[in-house]
Formats: structure tokens, sequence, C-alpha cells
């Protein structure tokens, strides 16, 4: 008897089927079978099904003799079902990688729950991926539990596609799937209320496919007058088990929303329906309203009438107009108010014991930046250190007493419009004027391997989002630009044609990773709970330009953790850019829940992570530049590197001239560690070339050479940076005069 019965109903879906039962029968869990409906599909679904069938044996095809719906599909493959657990799989739909065996470990972690819930996101027609909103509702929970004692899991998304039923349960209670539009409505509410022990699992384990056309509820129909039915059957359930008579204003407050959701629906009722869909809505909702219930406020409108609903609708319409007009006068008058007070305080002469500091867009004391803060508190602290900060949340990161102003704000324009020092590592806004005698230091944020700035102008795939002329302008306030070897200095002349001087002083926020300190290292695993004696190998993966959202997943990182084997942690850490996408619920963080392995993507500083492993894995994240300077094995993955380089363009081809051994595949990868290669002579050969020619400026002193040649104006010694002007003799052409 398999683990899953996964039920597939088919029905106008062949260009998405293939990829739908390739998710599944993929999956690294294999103690499955799928049951495929053939609803009466008129187009090739039933041939592609059988091609599946013949194939692999743990694929059923039933086809229908007529087309009966979604509901009685799922009735008909639940009827052949085998497995412990169903899963219902809408037919465009896919499973994300590892998702089958991350439910079944919980499953098994929860002694077999009535019902699992997991996470799912949504992918859209045009490329995106958004992640489910609700998704913290899943998160920290390990015990079972009932709808009764965490209500809020029913305001999760009420459909079947996200959970998995235990099929001995369903049979129990006799839990079908009704005809019509919305079926899911009158089978979710029933077994969410009945389940004894519901469980959570806290990751995307089901990609949402978000049709540009064809999906049925999208499709403009008098059958979404359905949905007055399936409440009707929800509401006939609980009528027959007092039990649950506690939950009828809960439902009748559901059903309001649902309804009046699907009225406001632009696409889903003929327009000539919908005064007939209120009526119908208002008359269901007064003969279904508790005695004693107060109705929401939002929901008062269904005691009214269809004419005062339209009233209410173009009032809240017209009154967001307004609304809006009266923002975008009040942004105008603000502006100008702003340019006013900025002509005036720019008269002012510039504070010399003033400096200001950002870095990441303004998240925190991070990075270059920060290392120069920390060097100016010690060398120079007559001059005052301001940070520029995004909003409240990120100043909460602070040490205690450190001064800092938010973006945008009066503070903000202030010290912006008063300092002589300027320290960054992202560009500072548009808004920003620079004045004759200030100081405006770019760090950057690392080695460049993929192509920047002007660079992009050939990769129009790779600078979707960059105004490559705008960041060109700002760019042009830059008077230093800091380096921590030669590549980065011709890179960055190339890419950013403008008036600077590259200083030769090596990148300040690697001054902690040369001549590292053990007992830092050894304090970062013990805070993240690391054995001692474990062997840290480091995965930092880097985002896709080819893909929307920039994730890709190259491999199974549960696998690779389990593959390393006794005695080794894994340590993954997300670019920042990915950190608060999807990439966290593929999986990373019920990993860490779990103990397979541990998320470090929100360690503030990249260094403690970096001091605590013993190995770097990567693929072309430009971290592997700043941890050659702990002389440490560095791992390359490059299984995609044709389609990275292709796509965003590299300035060298890192397959070619690596700082280590290279793997082309999961399984190269996996050898490596297995066989103790990751750490031979050609390793240590491969890294210290790469460390002569990337690290070398980097000696440990390069936050004070800053400190002491920019601010200090010490005189020059032969420890001083070397000043290397651009050779732009005259504004680009990309630069307006």
């Amino acid at each position: 008897m398999p683990r899953f019965s996964v039920i597939v109903p088919v029905h106008k879906v062949q260009g998405y089927l293939q990829e739908c039962l390739d998710s599944v029968l993929g999956q690294s869990y294999r103690d499955l079978e799928v049951i495929a409906v053939d609803d009466r599909s008129p187009d090739g679904c039933g041939e592609i099904l059988d091609a599946y069938a013949a194939r692999d044996e743990r694929v059923r095809v039933l086809h229908l003799n007529e087309n009966v719906g979604l509901g009685r599909a799922r009735n008909a493959g639940m009827a052949q079902a085998r497995g412990d657990y169903l899963f219902f799989l809408d037919s465009d739909d896919t499973l994300t990688p590892g998702a089958l065996r991350a439910i079944a470990d919980r499953l098994q972690e929860c002694a077999d729950p009535d019902v699992l819930v997991f996470d799912y996101a949504r992918t859209h027609w045009w490329g995106g991926t958004r992640r489910n909103v609700l998704a913290h509702l899943l998160a920290g929970t390990d015990a079972c539990f009932t709808a009764a004692e965490r209500p809020e899991i029913l305001d999760l998304l009420m459909v079947v596609w996200n959970k998995v039923h235990r099929r001995d349960f369903v049979e129990r209670e006799g839990f079908t799937f009704p005809p019509g539009y919305y079926e899911d409505t009158p089978w979710t509410f029933p077994v969410m209320l009945s389940a004894e022990r519901i469980a959570t699992l806290d990751r995307i384990c089901l990609y949402y496919r978000q049709r540009r056309q064809g999906s049925i509820l999208s499709t403009t129909s008098r059958k979404h007058f359905d949905i007055h039915e399936q409440y009707a059957r929800v509401f006939r359930f609980v009528d027959a088990r007092p039990a649950l008579a506690g939950w009828r204003p809960f439902l009748h407050a559901k059903m309001g929303e649902h309804c009046l959701d699907i009225l406001a629906k632009p696409d889903r009722l003929p327009p000539s329906a919908k005064g007939e869909f209120f009526r119908r809505t208002a008359e269901m909702f007064r003969m279904h309203r508790p005695e004693g219930v107060r109705v929401p406020a939002e929901l008062r409108v269904l005691e009214g009438s269809y004419a005062g609903y339209v009233l209410r609708r173009r009032a809240a319409q017209a009154g967001k107009d307004v609304g809006r007009r009266a923002r975008q006068a009040r942004s105008a008058a603000a502006v100008r108010a702003g340019r006013v007070r900025t002509a005036l305080n720019l008269r002012r002469p510039l504070d010399p014991h003033l400096a200001v500091y950002s870095a990441f867009s303004h998240r925190g004391m991070l990075g270059d930046p920060a290392a120069v803060y920390h060097a100016a508190r010690a060398l120079a602290p007559h001059i005052r250190g301001v940070w520029v900060l995004a909003d409240e949340e990120q100043a909460a990161t602070l040490p205690a007493g450190t001064e800092y102003v938010l973006v945008g704000s009066a503070a903000y324009r202030r010290v912006t419009e008063r300092a002589t020092y300027f320290v960054n590592n992202v560009n500072w806004p548009g808004s920003l004027v620079k004045r004759p005698g200030s100081v405006h230091v770019h760090t950057h944020q690392g080695t460049p391997l993929k192509y920047m700035g002007a660079d992009l102008l050939g990769r129009p795939g790779a600078r979707l989002g960059f105004d490559v002329p705008q960041m060109l302008r700002r760019a042009d306030r830059w008077d230093y630009s800091l380096v921590a070897n030669r590549h980065s200095e011709l890179v960055w002349q190339r890419a950013f044609p403008c008036h600077f001087t590259s200083l030769r002083t090596g990148s300040p926020r690697n001054d902690v990773l040369v001549g590292a300190d053990p007992e830092r290292g050894r304090a970062v695993r013990a805070r993240l709970g690391i054995p001692d004696g474990d062997t840290v190998v480091l995965y930092a993966p880097t985002r896709r330009d080819y893909r929307r959202g920039g994730l890709v997943e190259r491999f199974d990182p549960a696998r690779f953790a389990a593959d390393l084997g006794d005695g080794h942690t894994l340590v993954v850490r997300l670019h920042p850019s990915l950190a608060d996408g999807p990439a966290r619920g593929l999986g990373l963080s019920e990993l860490h829940r779990r103990g397979v392995l541990v998320d470090a993507t929100d360690e503030p500083r990249v260094a403690d992570v970096m001091l605590a492993s013993d190995v770097l894995v990567t693929d072309y994240s430009a971290l592997m530049f700043d941890y050659a300077n702990l002389d440490r094995p560095i791992v390359i993955h490059a299984d995609d590197w044709e389609t990275y380089r292709a796509s965003r363009g590299a300035y060298f081809d890192i397959t070619a001239e690596p700082p280590g051994h290279v793997s082309r595949s999961y399984r190269e990868l996996a050898w490596l560690f297995d066989s103790g290669t990751w750490r031979d002579e050609e390793a240590a050969r491969l890294r210290s070339a790469f460390r002569d020619r990337f690290c070398e400026f980097d000696d440990g002193r390069a936050a004070e050479r800053v400190v002491r040649t920019l601010m200090l104006n010490e005189p020059q010694s032969d420890a001083a940076p070397a000043r290397v002007p651009s050779p732009r003799a005259g504004r680009d052409l990309l630069i307006p005069s």
C-alpha cells in the first residue's frame, strides 16, 4: 500500500499536464501512486496519460465516459485510491522538488494526523512567483491541534490542494466532493472542523499556476451562482452536528465575504446577473444569520438593497480617487517646500566633522561602510557618524547609542545637506545633491564577476528594472572607488565611466577575515548550535537573471546534508535578494527547524558565517572573493554556467580560473566531498593563485587606510593606498550635461 495517492483530475490542460506529472513522478520520494482521471477531455490529455501509464507502473488512468466536473472526477479517483494519504493535485499545478519527502517526514513526525496543511506559491503566467501571504500561520507549531484550538488556520485559502488527508479519516467521515463550481468549499470546511489532529508544514510544496486564460473560476458565467448551494451544504453539515454549532457565526461571515468577493470581481458574473446574485446572497445571509450575533460592518451592505450596494461601491471608488488626488497634491507641495529648504540649507557651509553612512539600501550597519564607521570612531572620534536607515525596524538592529536618521525624513535632509563625508556601498537616492567640497566614497559590494553598470546595456534581460543612465548619473557623485584588486579597478572604470579616483585600499569589510580570529568562529558556531568538531560546509548560492524572481533550485539541500554524512553541518546562506521570497519557503525554514541544516540567511554579518565555516560551496556569488582571504577550500558548483554567463555576462570564466575544484552536476559535487578531493593539493594550488589575484590589496588595514587618507588627510606613506584617477576626460554620452 503506497504512502500517497496523488489524484489528478484532467480536463483541457494538455499544455500543462506533462509538467504536472513530471513534478510528481520525479520526486525523490517514490512511495506513491498517481490516479489520473481523464474527465472526458476533448484534447490530447487522454493520450498523454496513457503514455505515462505505459512508462511508469505507478500511474493508473481512469477514462470517464462523460464530463462530470472537477469534484466528481476527484470522487472517481478517490474510489480507486489505496494510499495512506490522499493528495488532490490540479493538473495545471506542480509539486516543488522534495515536496513529498518533506510531507512524508512531517507526517511521521506528527504520528499521522488527520490533515496536514502545507504552503504554496502562486506562479504567474508572466513569470512572477509570490508566496502565500499567510504563510506565517503555518510556522511555529510542532504539535497537532484542532480548528477550535487554532481557528486562525481557517483564514488560509480554503482549498483542497494545499493539504493531504488521511484516507481512513476521509472514509470514516464519508466526505465526498459535490458537483458544480467552488466544490472545495463544502469539502474543506467540514474536513477542517471534523479533524481531531491537524498538523502544518511551513514549506512551499506546490506551485499554484495563475493562468492568463482558461481558469474555470475566471470564466464569466452564471455557474458562479453555485457558491450559494455550496455554502448551503456547509450549513447542513453543521446543523447535523450540534457540537459544531459554535462555528455558525464564523461560517456566516465567511459566506458573506466570499460571495461579495465574487460579486466584486469583474470577470466572474455577467453584468445582467449581478443584481440577482446580490439578492440571492442577501437572502441566504438573512436565512443563516445566527441569533444575537452582530454583523461585521463590511457585511452590513447585505442587509440593504442592490442599489444601495452599487451606490456604496461607487462612493468608495470616488473616495479613493479623491484621496489619491489629495495625496498627489500634498506630495507636490512637499517637494516644492523641500526644494526651498534645500536651496536655503545649501548656502550654509559644510560641517567638516560630519560623516553619513549607508549600506545595502539603508538596511543597517553592514559591510564596508560599517567597517569604515568603526575605524573612524577609533581613529577620528571628532567626526560625528550618522547612519541612514530605511525604517525603525532597521534602527532596532543598531548598537545602543548609534546616531541614525530615516531616509526621506527632515533629519535626513539636514544631515545630508551639511555632511562632508558620504560612505555607501549602493548609490544614494537621486534627490541627494552633491555639494562642492563633499567627499563621496563608494565601497561597492564585492569583486565583480557578473556584468555591472554600463556593461549591462548589451544585456537587456539582465538589466530588467535597472535604469543604467540614471545609475551612472548617481555614480557621477563618486569621488573615490575602493578596490581590493586590479581586476575590480579595471571593471569599475569600464562599468561606471564617471569622474572618480580608484583607491587601492582593499575591502574594509574583509579586514576581519585577514588573519581570522579562531575564537570568533567558534563563538559563532556555538550560537548557531553547530556541534563541536563538525566540518562546516557553507552553501551560498546567488540569484539568476534568467529567471524572474532570481530563484533557481540547483539541488536538494536536504540530500546534500545527508550525503555529507555524520560529522558535517551544512549551513545555507541565500543571496539577500532571495531572503524574503519563496526560496525560504522551499524547505529551508523547515529543514532548519528539524535540524537537518542551519539556515544562516538572516545572520546580520556575513563575515561571521564565513568565519564559522571550513569550506565554501557556491556557484557564482561574489562571496567567493571575500572568502578567499580565509585561505580555506572553495568549491564552485557550475551546473548552469553557460546559461548564467549568456544571460548576465561575466568578466572572466570562473570555471577556467576557479578558486578550487569545479562540479558540473550534483553527482560530481557529492563525489568531491565523499572522496575528500575538495581539500586536496590541487584545490590548494588553485586557491593560492586565486588569492594572489583577487585579494591583492587586502591585508587587514583597509578601513584604517580609508579613514587616515580621506578623513584625516595624513601624508602619503608606503602603506598609503595608490590613487588611480579615472581615464574619463570628458562626460560620457550617457550622462546629460
